[in-house]
């Protein structure tokens, strides 16, 4: 069985989302950032104030990125919070806060 692609509103063919890897590239310099920063923040806010393509599979590789940069040093839990996102309801999200090691990687 193959696979049919929705076209968009303008007829065209959606673009396809880059693998894995090269999605990391592109949004992980914008966490790096925010980490440096000090400031506690969630996932969809970094994404949405840098306007970050979706990941191939959005459900899992945004939490994905985020325990890989916990997991490198550069974020740690801070709390939590009800989300932001507008498809959540308001659900309750992690929130995170960057370390030394985030700043001294921005430096």
């Amino acid at each position: 069985m193959t696979a049919t692609v929705q076209p968009t509103l303008d007829g065209t063919a959606p673009t396809p989302p880059a693998d894995y890897e090269t999605w990391l590239a592109t949004v992980w310099p914008h966490f790096i950032t925010a980490a440096a920063t000090g400031r506690t923040f969630t996932c969809y806010s970094i994404a949405d104030a840098n306007r970050l393509p979706d990941p191939p599979n959005p459900r899992a590789h945004w939490g994905r990125v985020m325990h890989q940069l916990r997991d490198d040093g550069y974020i740690r839990p801070a709390g939590w919070t009800c989300s932001d996102r507008p498809t959540t309801r308001h659900s309750g999200v992690r929130t995170w806060k960057g370390t030394a090691a985030a700043r001294r990687a921005a430096a």
